[in-house]
C-alpha cells in the first residue's frame, strides 16, 4: 500500500491543504484505486515556509500551491503504481508440448 500524509498543521492550513486533501481524494476515487493508497493527515512536518506539505512513502514534497501538489500527486501515485506491478512475479508462458 501506498501512504500519502498530508500536513494539516496551522501553516499548510492556511495555504490549502483542506483542498490539496479533497483533490487526492476525487482523484483516488475517480481512478479506482482508493484500497491500493492510504491517505492520512499529520500535524505539523516544519517545513512551514516551503509551502503545502505532503509525504509519499517517505518522500517528502513541498508544493507552492494546491494544482501543483495536485499535479504532482498525480505523477508520482502513477509511477509508484506502475513500479509496484512491475516489481509483481510474472507467470511464465506455458509451452506447447510437441
Amino acid at each position: 500500500m501506498i501512504t500519502v500524509t498530508v500536513c494539516v498543521g496551522s501553516s499548510c492550513h492556511i495555504k490549502g491543504a483542506r483542498d490539496l486533501i479533497a483533490r487526492f481524494n476525487d482523484f483516488l476515487t475517480q481512478e479506482g484505486i482508493e484500497e491500493e493508497v492510504e491517505l492520512k493527515g499529520s500535524f505539523c512536518m516544519e517545513l512551514c515556509g516551503e509551502g503545502v506539505n505532503w509525504e509519499i512513502d517517505d518522500e517528502i514534497v513541498s508544493s507552492p500551491s494546491v494544482e501543483e501538489g495536485f499535479k504532482v500527486f498525480r505523477k508520482k501515485i502513477r509511477h509508484a503504481l506502475k513500479m509496484r506491478t512491475s516489481k509483481q512475479p510474472r507467470k511464465k508462458p506455458r509451452r506447447k508440448r510437441k
